[in-house]
């Protein structure tokens, strides 16, 4: 009996700090998201997105994409994936430029939300942009050499129309969206913090960092960084990081391997949701994670390097 109540205790204690730790993250992270989605969605029915679009359409010619397919880059960069995928399928692409498209998408899809996460944890916001759309664009340029040409079954297109929706309409169906958003953010940021503070508890958590610590060896993370590894790959970076900040802010985590463990989920995160979505409409397993995750771990042991040569000029979150 007495057992019993000291678990229910401690399961409580646990549950009401995950709670606390877990409102602030989320309301972090509203702050943040809310107002960019307004913007998005502005942008979007102006027109404006179509027409920055076409700046980077000769771009598009190196990775070997058509001109409009810029759109599906921008939709991706400034909101998410299932954005990208909605542009997508109102283009006449083939597989080999959807997958193309798939994996630039992946490196560098909501860029504004997930810097500001980034920034938050002790990266510089400048160096996660230049990192994650200069290795979108060569992993591109990449594929475009190496996956066989001559495929030119096309996927389904829907009809994209050119009736412009009507101010009020966009607007409502927006706040729909964020309210939705918003109920997504509360749940899986609170479920996260829990569950991670019920692991830390009953030393969960410990047991996870034994299994995946080889992971993280070969990919140049500290042994600090397996369950946030396993958290962001399932929920996805933005919801994970709230664990990241947590843990530097309680000095759990050192800023510079919080940067570090930045400059590996910068270009690889959500193997699982953000992969099935393209999965989903053709794109092969192979090129959209094997790529991602060879990406970041160059990148880590370049940063390792690069720190360990300019050791006495290093400070963490500077480019």
């Amino acid at each position: 009996m007495k057992d019993t109540l000291g678990t229910l205790s401690r399961v409580r204690n646990a549950t009401k700090n995950g709670l606390s730790s877990g409102l602030k993250t989320a309301l972090f992270l509203v702050r943040i998201m809310v107002p960019v989605s307004l913007a998005v969605a502005l942008l979007k029915w102006s027109g404006a997105l179509a027409w920055a679009a076409k700046f980077l359409a000769p771009a598009m010619q190196l990775i070997g994409v058509p001109g409009e397919a810029a759109l599906v880059l921008v939709s991706s960069m400034l909101l998410n994936n299932y954005s990208a995928i909605a542009v997508i399928e109102t283009l006449p692409l083939t597989i080999r430029e959807v997958t193309i498209l798939a994996i630039m998408c992946l490196t560098a899809h909501n860029l504004i939300i997930e810097t500001a996460v980034m920034k938050k944890s002790g990266s510089s916001a400048i160096k996660m942009i230049v990192l994650r759309v200069g290795w979108a664009f060569a992993a591109g340029y990449a594929l475009n050499a190496v996956l066989p040409a001559g495929r030119i079954d096309a996927l389904v297109a829907a009809d994209p129309g050119t009736a412009a929706t009507a101010f009020l309409p966009m607007l409502s169906a927006w706040g729909l969206s964020t309210v939705k958003l918003v109920a997504k953010i509360l749940i899986l940021v609170l479920s996260i913090m829990i569950g991670q503070r019920l692991m830390e508890e009953f030393r969960i958590t410990d047991m996870l960092s034994r299994l995946t610590a080889p992971a993280m060896r070969i990919f140049g993370l500290p042994h600090s960084a397996s369950f946030l590894w396993i958290v962001i790959n399932i929920v996805g970076y933005a919801y994970g990081a709230a664990i990241i900040m947590e843990r530097v802010k309680d000095g759990k985590m050192k800023p510079q391997e919080a940067d570090l463990f930045n400059h590996h989920a910068a270009l690889s995160h959500s193997l699982l949701e953000d992969t099935a979505l393209f999965m989903a409409i053709g794109v092969p397993l192979f090129w959209i994670t094997v790529p991602r995750l060879a990406m970041a771990l160059v990148v880590v042991w370049f940063e390792r390097f690069r720190r360990q040569r300019f050791r006495r000029s290093f400070k963490a979150g500077t480019a």
